[in-house]
């Protein structure tokens, strides 16, 4: 698959890492320009590239900061299928409105990301272990992660993905309940199985 990846903290290095290992052509961007990201670039199967140049990838993973969203080209990922692994965190953003009154970070995402088929995921568990810690399916205690989206197409591409890198997806609903997986809930950071991450979305409270 072509995998566009934009922003390449820990998370978002992580994923152009293990996507690129699994075979996937992968380009990743940050803000800062193609040359800022050579190391990254040379492992297996990444290559530096623009912003634009991520947007125009078959999926594309956003993992930036929330309050940098608005930024980004809004309409270059009309109808792609696009990740989010953000997590608001108002020490760092700042205040958004809209999400501060009840809005979930990823439908704010969402509607600046005019026409995307957005998913999210990747927020609830640490680069450390989304890098060492996948294991094959069937495995005892294999992590889950929740996978939120409108979409059941994009969210079936979506969990595809998460069971290569090791881990067992598990259908968290819509965008507007993927508060259940945002920081402070059970399953955030929790490294829980599949039926351990059910039962911490059911029982996750705003």
């Amino acid at each position: 698959m072509e995998i566009g990846i934009i922003g390449a903290g820990n998370i978002g290095g992580t994923l152009a890492r293990r996507l690129g290992a699994l075979g996937h052509d992968v380009v990743v961007a940050n803000s800062r320009g193609p040359a800022t990201l050579a190391e990254l670039a040379a492992a297996p199967g990444v290559t530096a590239g623009t912003v634009a140049e991520a947007a125009a990838r078959d999926l594309v993973i956003v993992s930036i900061p929330t309050r940098a969203v608005p930024s980004l080209p809004a309409d270059a990922f009309a109808g792609r299928i696009v990740v989010d692994t953000d997590n608001y965190y108002p020490q760092r953003d700042g205040r958004i409105d809209p999400i501060e009154d009840g809005q979930t970070s990823s439908r704010w995402t969402a509607e600046h990301l005019r026409g995307a088929r957005v998913v999210k995921v990747f927020n609830t568990i640490y680069a450390g272990h989304l890098a060492d810690k996948g294991v094959p399916a069937g495995t005892p205690g294999r992590i889950a992660l929740p996978v939120a989206g409108d979409d059941a197409e994009a969210k079936e591409v979506v969990s595809s993905l998460v069971d290569a890198l090791g881990f067992d997806p598990v259908d968290a609903g819509g965008l507007d309940e993927s508060w259940r997986q945002e920081p402070g809930t059970p399953v955030y950071g929790a490294d829980l199985d599949a039926a351990g991450v059910r039962a911490g979305l059911a029982a996750a409270r705003r």
